[in-house]
């Protein structure tokens, strides 16, 4: 098998070795940070960490190039944290286990972290080179993209000194892109009255798994089946026929992944166990048939469990099954400028239930405020009608496209010279950190590129091999191509 650390381009490669022995999902990224900047102080380079705990690591230009305008590569340090339900893995202890797989690199059983781990490991492969030309460089690695974006949100003005920004964190070779959405959290809460479960039941627990999940932004076109939603639809279809009294709902695990699992306790009269078991065996039949193409694994479990000690009542239950299957899902329209893209998406990414309540965490994207408006608005009408409160935190703004970006100007005309052909110019249904860094730095000429990376945010997550050396190719073409200060 071929060692990781073998691959080209080799020093990439060795980097990211490191990256996946050193835990680092969100909210957990101090020991890699750390690793880094002993790195980063054993080879001389000047190493910042800011008061959110970004780190901006510094090189001077190599001879020749001291005139050239200051570049900063950035990525993000934290990784989705994700796994099977089979695999035993603690994402604050264990390694990620990547191995490659033909023309990929994958992980066993978990996310792979190629989101941003690729790009965090180019930036830190460049920095620790000694034959790579560029101008004065600074290199930006941010915390907690993926669970509030609280590096972006936390940057301030005059740490960096960079006229241009180079972000990492695409994952699609050929693509570059200029723009991204903006996205804003909604936390439904909904309180529950509680009631003692009836005689005569008897209790069941019911999973959904085998889903693929996916990124909440880029994958949220493929029709792929959210596990909250279709045992939500599973509930309203058969609560009333069956008599089932639920006792609890739990979903998902991020409101930026696609949720692959589900599960809920319920109640049914004896009488009806049989129909219980007939009506799951069809619905996960159902589910096959109608995601045959898009998300063909589903798989439906029902298990015999101790009797719970309470269940919803009869209005409680009612109210939350028809709020969650009420809930808008997936794609809310797509974009009419760029031609493929999603523009405004909602995902129904957590349900929690506690003694007090159930909790609905979605996470609404849009290319345009408006868009992102008229969502919010529908999930507060939903909310005061089913007597919910709604709460919208953790808004962040889209990068604005600007098609007159030099920078872009330069990566596209230098991916056509390296390929002898045009890249395609994206805007990206995801929430990538240039918009907010446009607040503390306003006049910072961006672009972002990257290897192609599928099914991130998901168990699946792989990076092709031959698109990392050819993102590589092209960030050091750029970096040898940046024009001098003016």
């Amino acid at each position: 098998m071929t060692a990781i650390n073998q691959l080209y381009p080799q020093p990439l490669w060795q980097w990211f070795e490191q990256i996946c022995a050193i835990p680092h999902p969100s909210k957990h990224e101090a020991a890699l940070s750390q690793h880094i900047q002993a790195w980063a102080r054993d080879k001389g380079l000047p190493v910042v960490e800011d008061k959110v705990g970004n780190l901006i690591i510094r090189k001077a230009a190599t001879p020749g190039m001291e005139n050239r305008k200051t570049v900063v590569i950035q990525a993000h340090i934290d990784m989705v944290p994700q796994k099977n339900n089979d695999k035993v893995h603690d994402f604050t202890k264990d390694p990620i286990e990547a191995y490659v797989d033909g023309e990929w690199v994958k992980a066993r059983g978990t996310t792979l972290g190629a989101d941003n781990g690729i790009g965090m490991a180019s930036a830190l492969a460049i920095l620790g080179s000694d034959d790579i030309p560029h101008g004065p460089l600074e290199v930006l690695l941010t915390i907690d993209e993926e669970a509030g974006m609280t590096g972006a949100f936390g940057l301030e003005a005059g740490y960096l000194d960079a006229e241009i920004l180079i972000n990492t964190d695409s994952e699609q070779e050929g693509e570059i892109y200029m723009g991204c959405a903006g996205g804003v959290d909604a936390e439904i809460t909904l309180p529950m009255v509680w009631e003692a479960p009836a005689e005569g039941y008897k209790s069941f627990a019911l999973n959904l798994s085998g889903l693929k999940g996916g990124h909440s932004g880029v994958n949220i076109h493929l029709g792929r089946g959210n596990a909250n939603k279709l045992l939500a639809r599973f509930l309203f279809e058969n609560v009333e026929a069956l008599q089932l009294e639920l006792a609890d709902f739990n979903g998902g695990s991020l409101r930026n992944a696609i949720p692959r699992e589900a599960g809920l306790t319920l109640m049914v009269p004896a009488e009806h166990e049989q129909g219980l078991k007939d009506a799951v065996s069809a619905f996960e039949a159902l589910v096959r048939e109608e995601l045959a193409i898009a998300d063909p694994g589903a798989v439906l479990t029902l298990t015999e469990v101790a009797e719970p000690k309470r269940v919803m009542s009869e209005h409680s239950q009612n109210t939350f099954i028809d709020l969650l299957n009420a809930c808008p899902n997936g794609v809310m329209r797509m974009s009419d400028e760029v031609a493929g893209v999603t523009e405004t998406s909602l995902n129904v990414g957590v349900i929690t239930t506690s003694e007090q309540d159930v909790k609905i965490l979605c996470l609404i994207r849009s290319l345009i405020d408006s868009g992102r408006t008229q969502v919010e608005g529908m999930l507060i009408a939903l909310s005061n009608l089913a007597g919910a409160e709604i709460e919208l935190s953790g808004a962040y703004p889209g990068w604005k496209p600007d098609n007159s970006s030099p920078v872009m100007a330069i990566v596209r005309e230098t991916y056509q010279d390296i390929y002898n052909k045009e890249p395609v110019i994206m805007v990206i249904h995801a929430g990538l950190e240039c918009g907010l860094f446009k607040k503390p730095y306003p006049e910072m000429d961006m672009v972002s590129i990257g290897p192609t990376i599928r099914f991130p945010h998901s168990p699946d997550e792989m990076v092709n091999i031959e698109t990392v050396g050819q993102y590589w190719q092209l960030l050091l073409a750029v970096l040898e191509r940046i024009p001098e200060k003016a």
